[in-house]
């Protein structure tokens, strides 16, 4: 009889557990869908470098497979407006993304700074001059991350806030490049690919201190990406491709979803 008991209280006990674990789940799915999403930014938020781009967002190159619309495929908002742009600096962030936020927003992504600080004529330069000349430019944009940067980084934070004050705003960083050490045999010297990294980091610092004086959210992307740089044989980022330059040192598809997508998903 004491058996059957503790039996039958065991299986209310556990049934009641799988309704409130349900229930639990059932409100944050309510929740999460309840969201309005607006994914801001650059080539990094755009998916440059993942493929499967729509042909509707022209150069803006915006992919099915960048970080935004995983994550909304995966939580399913009652909205989500896309407008992060390949090539974008923080002044085209603020002229030119902006339109979808309102008072009524719930969540913003947005990754920006890279392009303002010269990202790309940083790697032109270190691939294809001298590494003197190489250094001299990552320490060029280094300058520009301490004395311009933060005032443009302001700007785009403030116009955000001004069009939706009630949303989580999530600033995503940018990975470091390169493995130090790792199985690349030619290319870029050592010294080049950690003043690359540095400067990443420079920039990622940077970025971060901006978003947290405004209140927002920042996720480093570094740890996610640590094991899948350039030279790790496992890269989730893109080397130099003359063939389709646009997408040299930009995230692959793994980038995103393995890299970009859960550091997101971590922010929110």
């Amino acid at each position: 009889m004491r058996l059957s008991r503790f039996a039958a209280l065991s299986s209310s006990l556990l049934l009641g557990a799988v309704l409130a674990l349900t229930g639990a789940g059932a409100a944050q799915a309510a929740e999460t869908a309840a969201l309005d999403y607006v994914a801001l930014g650059d080539s990094y938020s755009s998916g440059v470098g993942s493929g499967s781009y729509d042909s509707a967002s022209g150069d803006c190159k915006r992919s099915t497979k960048a970080y935004p619309v995983l994550w909304k495929n995966a939580n399913a908002p009652s909205s989500f407006a896309f407008t992060a742009c390949s090539g974008a600096r923080t002044g085209d962030v603020t002229a030119n993304q902006l339109g979808p936020l309102s008072a009524a927003t719930d969540l913003v992504s947005l990754t920006i700074g890279g392009n303002d600080a010269g990202f790309a004529d940083v790697m032109t330069t270190c691939v294809l001059q001298s590494e003197a000349t190489c250094i001299s430019r990552v320490n060029q944009a280094k300058a520009y991350v301490d004395s311009t940067l933060p005032g443009k980084l302001d700007s785009v934070y403030n116009a955000i806030s001004g069009k939706a004050p009630a949303a989580h705003v999530v600033v995503l960083g940018y990975p470091r490049f390169y493995q130090l050490g790792g199985g690349c045999v030619a290319g870029l010297s050592e010294n080049e690919r950690s003043a690359i990294n540095g400067a990443s980091d420079y920039l990622n610092a940077a970025v971060a201190k901006r978003a947290a004086d405004h209140g927002f959210t920042f996720a480093s992307v570094v740890p996610a990406f640590t094991g899948h740089e350039i030279c790790s044989g496992s890269a989730w980022l893109h080397s130099v491709n003359w063939l389709n330059i646009g997408e040299s040192y930009h995230p692959t598809a793994a980038g995103q979803s393995g890299g970009y997508l859960p550091s997101f998903r971590g922010a929110v």
